[in-house]
């Protein structure tokens, strides 16, 4: 994979280190060097409709198995989510060593997802569960009658020094959020997906999002949260184009990671540049909503800083005495510059995951 990007950060914050500087709350050697904000990537969610249903497809289907399984509600959980009068269920379930999070709003209700829904649409996010072997798995899906995004596997090509070889299909899950899954050859992705294995779904390389302009989107989740950029690549060609279901489709992509968990990668849309931004309204309870749960050791430090650099927060302030069952001490949701949620929260005891060494 290709070194970081050496940009330098955004006016804002710029502004924001040099300020932190000053109060003597940043690092003196260089406004660029911060200690990694971010500890982990703790799970990626979504709104669902029908928790059962979800459930079933996501363990019989994929494999997943449950975590957990608890309703909350109250003033503490409105002021996270941003929503009054709410009461979910909200079911964690795991596949090696990655999580996903479902929520089922009870109450209120929300909107579902629109049946024009593109993958270049800045509301588009999606997860991508690594394969042993994508035609067992291709063939998996198909005995189960999911609703196809891509029109099948699509190997990319090996011109592309970063992305040859990996093969991919898009689907849809009972409620249509867009899945991934994703073939790596040897050489490419964490090597941890070459381990034998009698497993055919084996865990969660990575979300992915549609970003507008990628320097932006690095000023948010590189500068400010202290992501490192992991790699890069510019697809493009018929077979990225059949993956997304999108004519023309040229990306940048940007993979991001934290010392722990998946990635977040940015699919920025060089052609066509068409795609929605994210509604205005859009709330939890939206069947649309994502959010990626990001563990850091101080929540109020890190919610100051975004919005010190006019980034817009969901949760009005930082949410403590939260269920116990939910196992976070404090939370608080926030938007990146397109829209896409992110809930940052300190883990119940005070302690973020240790670290884990990847090579990347």
């Amino acid at each position: 994979m290709p070194l970081p990007l050496r940009r330098r950060p955004t006016a804002p914050v710029q502004l924001l280190l040099l300020l932190a500087l000053l109060a003597g709350t940043a690092p003196a050697a260089h406004l660029r060097a911060q200690v990694a904000t971010v500890r982990s990537v703790d799970a990626v969610g979504f709104t669902v409709s029908d928790m059962d249903r979800s459930v079933a497809f996501f363990t019989h289907v994929l494999t997943f198995a449950k975590v957990s399984d608890v309703e909350v509600t109250g003033d503490t959980f409105d002021r996270l989510v941003g929503v009054f009068g709410t009461r979910a269920r909200i079911v964690r379930l795991r596949l090696g060593d990655e999580t996903v999070e479902l929520t089922q709003f009870l109450a209120p209700g929300g909107r579902p997802i629109p049946m024009d829904a593109r993958s270049n649409d800045r509301t588009f996010q999606h997860i991508a569960i690594v394969v042993r072997n994508i035609d067992s798995a291709y063939a998996h899906l198909r005995q189960h009658r999911v609703t196809h995004v891509s029109s099948g596997p699509q190997r990319l090509p090996d011109w592309n020094p970063n992305a040859g070889g990996i093969s991919a299909f898009y689907f849809k899950d009972p409620d249509g959020h867009a899945l991934e899954i994703i073939h790596f050859p040897a050489g490419k992705g964490d090597p941890r997906w070459q381990a034998p294995t009698a497993r055919l779904f084996l865990g969660i390389d990575h979300t992915a999002i549609v970003v507008g302009e990628t320097d932006a989107s690095l000023a948010f989740y590189r500068d400010v949260l202290g992501m490192r950029v992991a790699g890069e690549s510019e697809n493009y060609g018929p077979e990225q184009e059949r993956l997304n279901a999108v004519f023309g489709a040229r990306l940048r992509i940007t993979a991001l990671r934290a010392p722990v968990g998946p990635g977040i990668e940015f699919l920025e849309y060089l052609t066509p540049r068409d795609g929605r931004p994210a509604p205005a309204d859009a709330r939890a309870t939206d069947l649309a909503h994502w959010q990626t749960t990001l563990t850091t050791a101080d929540v109020a430090a890190v919610r100051g800083r975004l919005r010190a650099a006019g980034y817009q927060l969901v949760s009005p302030i930082v949410v403590a005495d939260l269920d116990p069952a939910l196992g976070v001490a404090r939370g608080t949701q926030v938007r990146d510059p397109d829209g896409h949620v992110l809930q940052l929260v300190e883990p119940a005891g005070g302690e973020a995951p240790p670290a884990k060494p990847r090579a990347r």
